[in-house]
């Protein structure tokens, strides 16, 4: 959704209130697309903050399906965050390169996409004790056992196992 700061700038009323849709449907990362699930309407409140200068606070909350890191099942995952800038439209400041103003129009999903990167989890888990997939088969382990043997031999016995191996031809 797109927002004319022009009112604000040029107005006297120091605050303005906004609801605005995620137009949005889908975040992608540069490695995958994750759908968004839910999303409700981001709060955005525009305070005029001086001459040619606003103060922008967005209240975003969300959700998107991602696959658990280890058995790649979709999970859901909610993001609820704030987002604070300032916006400066004087001469010497409209060289700064702010990606979701062009011009006097805010663009709220670019505001919101920019910031979501930094709330991105390091690690998604469907839940905490998720076993993962079978490294032989692929089986999720969460279902059951795969009876596939994933025992791994100590690196360290290659050469004992060797001389066995050497000895039995």
């Amino acid at each position: 959704m797109h927002i004319h700061l022009s009112d604000s700038l040029s107005g006297r009323q120091e605050t303005r209130d906004y609801e605005a849709e995620i137009s949005f449907d889908t975040f992608d990362d540069g490695r995958s697309s994750y759908p968004v699930v839910e999303k409700q309407p981001v709060r955005l409140r525009i305070t005029k903050i001086g001459e040619k200068r606003l103060s922008l606070l967005a209240e975003v909350s969300f959700c998107l399906s991602m696959p658990c890191d280890r058995c790649l099942e979709p999970v859901t995952v909610p993001f609820s965050y704030e987002v604070s800038r300032e916006a400066d439209f004087g001469e010497e400041a409209r060289e700064e390169e702010q990606a979701y103003i062009e011009g006097y129009v805010l663009d709220v999903d670019v505001l919101i996409r920019d910031e979501l990167f930094v709330h991105m989890p390091m690690k998604i888990l469907c839940r905490e004790d998720c076993r993962g997939i079978c490294n032989r088969c692929g089986a999720n382990l969460n279902h059951g056992d795969c009876g596939c043997d994933r025992t791994e031999p100590d690196p360290r016995m290659a050469a004992i196992r060797d001389i066995f191996r050497d000895a039995n031809r």
